[in-house]
């Protein structure tokens, strides 16, 4: 099964800024304890560095970033607040028909209440979910699903 890891990165920092990113290590650990042999990518491994790139590599990255949340089975996304990025790679994903899971307290918001197949309010709540074998039927009841 392959995960890609969503979530919160510049936010809403008006500055060249990034929140924390200390949540996509523990989600990847977790996953992949409960999916072994998943193929996790995790885009702030690789690009850690991103703000500083030239424009045509931030845009090339960013685009097949996008792309790629429309190829993978899963994407886990987390937001704890508003994050544009995001909202475009779950709707890329939803747009593929993968399946999205959302950590987000933002359960109003219209790109995570109708872009979803699952949401957790808090990631204690996906953890606890996960650990409870829910996520894993989860995640195939909603592939069931997409393949009619």
């Amino acid at each position: 099964m392959r995960f890609f890891l969503a979530g919160i990165m510049q936010g809403s920092h008006v500055g060249s800024l990034v929140h924390r990113q200390d949540y996509r290590a523990q989600l990847k650990e977790i996953l992949l304890r409960h999916f072994p042999g998943a193929d996790i990518y995790d885009p702030w491994a690789d690009h850690s560095g991103s703000l500083e790139y030239a424009d045509d590599l931030g845009r090339d990255v960013f685009l097949k970033h996008n792309a790629m949340c429309g190829e993978v089975d899963v994407v886990v996304a987390y937001i704890p607040e508003a994050s544009m990025g995001t909202a475009i790679e779950i709707w890329e994903a939803h747009r593929a028909g993968k399946v999205v899971l959302m950590i987000s307290p933002l359960k109003h918001n219209w790109a995570v209440k109708f872009l979803s197949d699952e949401i957790y309010a808090t990631m204690e709540d996906f953890l606890r979910e996960l650990e409870l074998g829910h996520v894993g039927r989860k995640i195939a009841a909603a592939q069931l699903a997409k393949q009619r």
